[in-house]
């Protein structure tokens, strides 16, 4: 139990580094046309946004698939 413990804390540590490293080199400015608009934002945050969409999308994806086939918790 002790191992997996410490092996969860230095998987996020790990994941949070990454991400920190990621934000430092993408803090340029991209424009981004989406339908009719431009938005000029730090390309960090075009990752992060993309990131959350594609998360939700499958949280959603996964709870429609579960809830069709009956296995619900």
């Amino acid at each position: 139990m002790l191992r997996m413990t410490k092996f969860k804390i230095i998987l996020i540590i790990v994941v949070l580094s990454l991400a920190v490293i990621v934000a430092l080199q993408n803090k340029q400015e991209v424009e981004t046309k989406f339908l009719f608009t431009t938005i000029t934002m730090p390309r960090v945050l075009l990752l992060l946004s993309i990131l959350t969409l594609g998360f939700f999308i499958g949280l959603i994806t996964a709870s429609v698939l579960r809830k069709k086939t009956g296995k619900t918790k």
